[in-house]
């Protein structure tokens, strides 16, 4: 670089470079000649002043007041301060688009991931590197270090995760840094989940181990996906009062359309449905009954799961579809089968609630009972001996009227099916009752005959017939022996190809039968064939 001369009169000359010195002098330039003074003059203050406003305002000692400034800050030095402003500008600038982009990626890796075991990182497409990275990924764990007791001194670790040298180094994985830790973390559970005192903000009364804090965390994420599907099952089914809210629309309207007066409370409630109190209103083309009873059928299948073998192998509703999946779809057909049947024993004058009106899954029955107080079950029922014996000849009768001439099978008959009242039993809760049509309807009469004896012979009623004489005086059978032997002759009599043949319109016939009957009939085929090609082999001879 060319030095820059200043000349004046005096033929003074003072070098400067184009350098930009705060000084206003070049360090390679040629020091100025210094007057001698004495000392009292050094240590004059007028002095002092004077060359300390010589050095700010950039003046040369002993020379006319030039601003070396003027000269020394050149067009290239005021450009190299621009661009490198410039520069330090863009960078900053690129820096914080770097992070952004980053963010986004670690959001991606986090979407992308999920909860599954195995991750993908996407660090390799990151452009800040970790060390510029102002971002902590451990701040947040570690926040709880920062206002240490002074008793307890918590270190202080470095981005590698470890803090302090040689034998007192520690890490940010020691045990008792973890249970702390572990401590505080707790109050960054649900709400809902209680965690009890963990003492105070920091954790320091109450330690937790990791493997303790790992149950709890995974117990508390187990809690809240519970909560959610009770909240959804409690909108989407009926629950234990088998009230949900569109149960409750068809409710509305009964009593919009005047079908019903009010709604009382709860009668009783079962495996199956939910029966109600509830004041008859009226109808146009009936009257209706003073008091009412309205039951409304569970739509979950958690209590009642064996509902498809009562549906399946009745041939009035197999043409309908069985929906496992779709439990209002299988309730509806339950409450169709209540009121068919209902219809269908009062038509041959078995004494049961009268079906009046069905929505959905909501049935409306008579009411069996007075007063708002229901009949007592025949199981909660006080009756003298003599009533006992009543009530037993009844309920014989009732069950070879439903079978010979209803065609039907209670399938679920015991003394809590079957009411007390006005000094007659009355059956209830048929929408399990099959035809006897059905491949297992003996299977079910026996077992209601099994019931029926079991609790008669309790009660010390005489002359009670046990389950198997029962049934072959329901049937008129005449099957012998006891227990499997007595079900296997059922099983192979409901298999008989007369059974299958008498007149019954039956959909649902025995696989087993048929496959025997199919084998032999080939065998005999095969046979047949061997003869005919053995007898023309002899004619031909």
């Amino acid at each position: 670089m060319q030095a820059i001369q200043i000349t004046d009169k005096s033929e003074q000359v003072a070098v400067l470079t184009p350098q930009a010195n705060p000084w206003g002098v070049s360090p390679w330039g040629k020091t100025p000649p210094v007057a001698p003074c004495s000392l009292e003059d050094v240590m004059s203050e007028e002095l002092a002043k004077e060359l300390q406003s010589e050095e700010e305002t950039g003046y040369v000692v002993g020379e006319p007041q030039v601003l070396l400034t003027d000269v020394s800050l050149t067009e290239d030095a005021m450009a190299t301060d621009r661009e490198s402003s410039d520069l330090l500008l863009a960078q900053m600038l690129q820096h914080e688009y770097d992070q952004e982009h980053d963010n986004m990626l670690k959001k991606e890796e986090a979407k992308f991931n999920g909860d599954s075991k195995v991750s993908i990182s996407f660090s390799n497409y990151r452009t800040v590197h970790p060390a510029l990275d102002g971002d902590d990924s451990s701040s947040d764990d570690e926040d709880w270090l920062d206002d240490g007791d002074k008793d307890d001194p918590r270190p202080k670790f470095s981005r590698a995760g470890y803090s302090g040298k040689g034998k007192n180094i520690t890490t940010k994985h020691d045990p008792n840094i973890c249970e702390r830790r572990n401590a505080a973390r707790m109050e960054n559970f649900p709400p809902e989940f209680d965690t009890g005192d963990t003492g105070d903000s920091h954790g320091d009364k109450i330690r937790l181990p990791n493997h303790v804090y790992n149950k709890l965390k995974a117990h508390s994420m187990q809690e809240g996906k519970r909560s959610q599907r009770v909240h959804e099952k409690k909108e989407h089914s009926t629950a234990e009062h088998a009230v949900d809210p569109k149960t409750r629309l068809i409710m509305y309207k009964l009593i919009n359309a005047q079908i019903l007066d009010e709604v009382n409370g709860i009668i009783s409630t079962g495996k199956e449905s939910v029966v109600f109190h509830a004041n008859g209103g009226r109808m146009p083309e009936r009257t209706m009954p003073a008091e009412c009873a309205i039951k409304v059928f569970k739509t979950t299948l958690n209590e009642f799961k064996n509902r498809e073998k009562y549906i399946r192998g009745d041939f009035r509703y197999f043409k309908d579809e069985f929906k496992k999946q779709n439990p209002r779809r299988i309730i509806k057909i339950w409450a169709e089968k209540e009121m068919d049947n209902l219809k269908r024993m009062r038509r041959f004058g078995i004494r049961c609630p009268e079906a009046i009106l069905l929505r959905k899954h909501v049935l409306v029955l008579s009411f069996i009972g007075q007063d708002h107080v229901p009949a007592p079950k025949l199981k909660e029922a006080h009756l003298s001996p003599d009533q006992f014996n009543d009530a037993y000849v009844q309920c014989v009768e009732a069950m070879k009227t439903l079978h010979k001439h209803c065609g039907l099978v209670h399938a679920d008959l015991s003394e809590y099916n079957m009411l007390w009242h006005q000094g007659q039993v009355w059956f209830i809760d048929v929408s399990q009752s099959v035809d006897y049509t059905h491949s297992h309807a003996f299977e079910f009469l026996l077992r209601d005959c099994t019931n029926v004896y079991q609790f008669f012979s309790r009660q010390g009623v005489p002359g009670v017939k046990n389950q198997y004489e029962l049934f072959n005086e329901i049937t008129g059978l005449n099957l012998q022996g006891e227990g499997a032997e007595f079900l296997a002759q059922i099983q192979e009599y409901e298999k008989h190809e007369v059974y299958l043949t008498n007149d019954q319109a039956r959909k649902d016939y025995a696989f087993e039968y048929f496959f025997d009957k199919t084998t032999k009939e080939k065998e005999r085929k095969r046979e047949e064939a061997k003869n005919k090609s053995s007898d023309s082999e002899e004619n031909g001879q």
